[in-house]
């Protein structure tokens, strides 16, 4: 490619009468596709954040469970959940754009949902709001109220960067396989699986069309072993 460039210009300033490379074809050289984390993988994740109270497991759990982008869950506003009827709306993302952090909507109407969610989810924002509340009151005048559910110390947004590097310390710190956080969402389907969530509501959560095609979700998960560890520690989590 660089070749091909400086032989154009070249030709362009009459130095060459042609670009003998320019019919060249080159190769587009493929993206290596992650293979995303087995069920397995998962709850050595989860398990070992809640083990060492990495104060961002409750985002793990949504990213993980709910198939979350990052934007997603770190644009999460408090009056967009509801603990009662276990439900949450996705329709705000909190993105960094041309060096600026932005709370924004989705891009799409599409992109709104409400979701429903497992014990598991409940636990871990029940526990995240009180971290929440002792937070702002350890603040004071020094608290900025955002009204989002993942905030620093002092209430403002988290940076995604931030998150990342968290992410994959956790990744370390388990001792499973690191991936990039968007890479998890493909093992959302079989982790709700394995924690014995119901079909419907794993259609919802996944926004499938059909059950037909949540039901085949069912048919792909990992061992009996593997479901069971999980479904254990989903109850811990849940305790």
């Amino acid at each position: 490619m660089t070749l091909r460039a400086a032989l154009s210009n070249a030709v362009r300033e009459e130095t060459l009468s042609r670009n003998v490379a320019a019919n060249v074809k080159m190769s587009v050289p493929r993206k290596r596709k992650v293979k995303p984390w087995s069920v397995e993988e998962a709850r050595a994740f989860l398990k070992s954040a809640r083990k060492n109270e990495d104060p961002m497991y409750p985002a793990y759990v949504l990213v993980l469970v709910l198939g979350l982008r990052l934007g997603e869950t770190l644009g999460l506003r408090s009056e967009d959940i509801d603990l009662v009827q276990a439900e949450m709306t996705i329709g705000w993302q909190l993105q960094r754009v041309a060096g600026k952090l932005l709370h924004r909507r989705t891009k799409t109407d599409a992109s709104d949902a409400t979701l429903p969610f497992p014990e598991i989810v409940t636990t871990a924002l029940r526990a995240r709001q009180q971290v929440r509340n002792t937070a702002r009151e350890a603040a004071g005048d020094d608290w900025q109220e955002t009204g989002l559910v993942f905030t620093t110390a002092s209430g403002r947004p988290i940076e995604p960067s931030n998150f990342r590097r968290s992410f994959a310390n956790t990744c370390a710190k388990a001792s499973v396989r690191r991936v990039h956080v968007h890479a998890t969402r493909k093992t959302c389907a079989s982790l709700l699986v394995a924690l014995d969530v119901h079909p419907r509501v794993d259609m919802q959560i996944l926004r499938h069309s059909q059950i037909a095609v949540t039901m085949n979700v069912y048919s792909e998960v990992s061992s009996e072993e593997t479901r069971n560890a999980l479904k254990r520690l989903g109850e811990q989590l849940s305790a």
